[in-house]
This record gives structure tokens, C-alpha cells and sequence, in this order.
């Protein structure tokens, strides 16, 4: 019986993706790169950008306008190169980090946004540019597996409340992905919208995020867990909730992918072979501590325990005088503010569009599945695998296949070891 919920799990999986991926695509704007070229504060009009795509394709050409903005429509999510023409730039500037060609990776429904500082000629440290230079295989290596690790812990986040959920009720919760949605929308209404600095907002969609979450339980999903509904049509439930909320957000928020008003196109710095813009390391300081901090709190204090206890048996548990309704409660609140923590990250990553969180929620599930279900650490070690293969498996295979490789190298890895990496073993009949 459980295996057949397993396939059947798996089976309804693919049809709610595979519809969802056909009625949100007409919606959904296209994806671009997109620029700003400043010295200092002041714009720069009149430069010609180039963008192509691996195979030396022509994409398109752009002029930067008066306020120094420039946009080109891609076909498709993948990877680019985007030159700046040098000749075009006004007399007197020149490009301050000498790299006039770029690779930048467009996400599904992404607008990326590409940097090329300016400053004035014969600062320190430049030469004549010349022609634009392709970036050397090295340099594209390490910035794969920096953006591979930046990617992980956003989804690392996501998959460790996915985790806990299913852990402690047994819940495949598809509506996931609409709480890292909210906690993007959230933080681009306080932020853009009402006016507050991106951090204060970050902090507040957080907290919405963490509500909602209780929220979602005291009166949704507890009641029909009180009323002992199982587990198949639960999950049924939740994608019939996931359509509607998604549906809800495009209403509201528009099918166009928008960007936080802080810190957008903000320059790298060069930490040896890796060149990282300061926002990103800031974000990963950030899921790193929120990792770790729930991950100690599982394990070293006694709400941690109980909720362990939980999830190993909510009979026994119960039994013992936990509470096994407030521990679920527990857990539901903080699923929702890793989720909407997740969005805050991702939304900084990337533009923030109504879709973000159902585009990343079948490589959450992979991470959570690979990792091993119901374990916090199998969730990172899971998010590690997947976020690095989607990234460097563009070394070797076209960019719109990577999120296909990451889910054989799941294939592959379950067949070997069913349970997920840090997962245990257990009876099924």
C-alpha cells in the first residue's frame, strides 16, 4: 500500500508540473538582460551592448538610453555572452574591472541584470581594453561553483522546511513553493511599494512568512488532520491550493518580473578566483547562520526533541505527554519563515516574479528526496548535490538541459541508495 501511494505521489506530481508549467508560461514575461551604465552617479547613453548565445549566435544589439538603461529580450533561460562595445564608450571612460565580456545565466522568466562598472580612463590598475576578451575556463569554473553554492543554501532553505513538515505529518506539501513566492512579494511590497529599506523588509516578510505558515495549520491543514484525512488526498489538497495561490499572486502582482529597489546590479570583488558581488555573500551569511541555528535547535534543545520524538512516533510521542499538535504548529511556523526566507534570497538573486518559488520546488523536492526525507541535514546535503550539478553540468551540456541532469543524477544515486544520502533505511510491507 505505501509503495503504491509512493508511485501514485510521483505520478500526480509530474501531471500538476507539467500543467502548471503549461498554464503559467503564457502568463509569464520573457527573459532579458538588462543594464545600467553609471560613472558614478551620473548615466552613460550611447553605448552599444552585444549579447550571444554559447554557440556565437547573435541575440540582439542594445543601445544604453538616456538614463544609461539598455535591455535585450533572450529566447530562452541559459547562458550568454554579453559584450560591451569599448569604442562606443564616451571619450574619457573606460571599463574599471577590464572585462568587457560577460557570461551571464538567465533563469526561466528572469530579467538578469549585467554590470559593467565604468570609470574615468588611466585609473589605477587599467589598460587599453581593447577588443572584448572572452572570460578564460577557469574563471567560468569558479564562478559556476560559487553560484552553485549560493543557489544550494536559497534552496537548502526551502527543502529544510519542506522536510520538517513531511517529517513530522507526512505531508508532500506542493503549496510549498507559493510560500517562498509570498516571502519575495512580501518583501517587494514593504520595500518598493510602502518605501522601507530591503533589510527592514526582508526582516518583516520573514515574520508574515513564519504567521502564515501557523496560520496555514490552525486552520487549514490541522483541521483535516483532526479529521484524519489521508495522506493522498491531503497532497491532492495541497496542489489545488498551490494552482489557487499562485493564481492569486499573478492577479495582484503582475506576470512581469520586477526587482527589489536596493542593491540591484551591484559590482563584484575579486576573493581570489571568485569575483562576488557583497549582496551575495551577505545572503549566504545569512542562510548559512538560519541552517545552523535550526539545525542546533533540533538537536540541542528540547523543543528540538520533541519534535524529533515526533517524527520518529507521533503515538509514542503523545503518549510521553508531548503535545503533538503544538510541536506540528511549531514546525508549520518556522517551514513558512525558512520558506519565505528563501524567497527574500532568491528575489535578491534573481527579479521576483509571481512563479519563483513553483519554478524552483521540483529541485527543493530533489534535494529533500536525495538528502533523505524527514532530515534537516540530508535537506543541505541534498540542496549542495543539486545546486552544484545544475550549475557545472553547463561545462558540458546546453544550459536549458541542467535542471534535467540534476534530476538523473538523482535517478542515478536513488537507485543505489533509495533511503537518500543521510537517510534511513525502512520497512515497506
Amino acid at each position: 500500500m505505501r509503495r503504491a501511494v509512493i508511485m501514485l505521489t510521483a505520478f500526480l506530481a509530474c501531471v500538476m508540473l507539467s500543467f502548471g508549467v503549461g498554464a503559467t508560461s503564457a502568463w509569464a514575461e520573457g527573459e532579458a538582460l538588462q543594464g545600467t551604465l553609471k560613472n558614478g552617479d551620473a548615466p552613460v547613453a550611447g553605448v552599444k551592448i552585444s549579447a550571444f548565445t554559447q554557440d556565437g549566435a547573435s541575440v540582439g544589439v542594445a543601445t544604453s538610453d538616456a538614463q544609461g538603461k539598455w535591455t535585450i529580450a533572450v529566447p530562452g533561460p541559459g547562458q550568454y555572452r554579453v559584450d560591451l562595445d569599448v569604442s562606443s564608450l564616451p571619450s574619457g571612460l573606460t571599463l574599471t574591472n577590464n572585462r568587457p565580456s560577460l557570461t551571464p545565466t538567465v533563469a526561466d522568466g528572469q530579467a538578469r541584470n549585467v554590470l559593467f562598472p565604468l570609470g574615468a580612463a588611466g585609473a589605477a590598475g587599467q589598460n587599453n581594453p581593447g577588443a572584448p576578451k572572452a572570460p578564460s575556463s577557469f574563471d567560468r569554473y569558479a564562478d559556476l561553483l560559487y553560484t552553485g553554492i549560493h543557489f544550494a543554501l536559497i534552496i537548502a532553505l526551502a527543502a529544510l522546511g519542506v522536510s520538517l513538515i513531511f517529517g513530522t505529518t507526512g505531508l508532500t506539501n506542493f503549496a510549498h513553493g507559493e510560500l517562498v513566492t509570498f516571502g519575495a512579494l512580501m518583501t517587494f511590497l514593504f520595500n518598493v511599494t510602502i518605501g522601507l529599506p530591503l533589510i527592514l523588509s526582508g526582516l518583516i516578510a520573514v515574520v508574515i512568512g513564519a504567521v502564515a505558515g501557523y496560520t496555514q495549520d490552525r486552520v487549514f491543514w490541522g483541521w483535516l488532520r483532526r479529521r484524519r484525512t489521508n495522506m493522498v488526498t491531503t497532497m491532492i489538497i495541497s496542489i489545488g491550493l498551490s494552482l489557487a495561490l499562485r493564481y492569486i499572486f499573478l492577479y495582484f502582482f503582475g506576470g512581469e518580473a520586477k526587482s527589489f529597489g536596493e542593491y540591484n546590479g551591484q559590482p563584484g570583488h575579486q576573493y581570489g578566483p571568485f569575483t562576488i558581488a557583497p549582496k551575495n555573500l551577505v545572503c549566504d551569511v545569512i542562510a548559512i547562520l538560519a541552517i545552523v541555528g535550526v539545525s542546533w535547535a533540533l538537536l540541542g534543545t528540547r523543543l528540538g526533541k520533541a519534535t524529533r520524538a515526533v517524527a520518529d512516533n507521533p503515538a509514542l510521542a503523545a503518549a510521553s505527554g508531548i503535545n503533538v499538535d503544538r510541536i506540528i504548529r511549531l514546525v508549520w511556523t518556522l517551514g513558512g519563515g525558512l520558506a519565505a526566507l528563501s524567497g527574500v534570497l532568491l528575489g535578491t538573486y534573481q527579479n521576483v516574479g509571481y512563479q519563483m518559488g513553483f519554478q524552483i520546488l521540483l529541485l527543493v523536492f530533489a534535494a529533500v528526496t536525495l538528502g533523505g526525507f524527514g532530515t534537516a541535514w540530508g535537506a543541505l546535503v541534498g540542496s549542495l548535490v543539486i545546486g552544484l550539478f545544475v550549475q557545472l553540468s553547463t561545462l558540458w551540456i546546453p544550459s536549458e538541459l541542467k535542471t534535467v541532469g540534476a534530476l538523473a543524477v538523482l535517478i542515478v544515486i536513488l537507485l543505489f541508495r533509495p533511503q537518500g544520502i543521510l537517510g534511513r533505511r525502512t520497512r515497506i510491507g
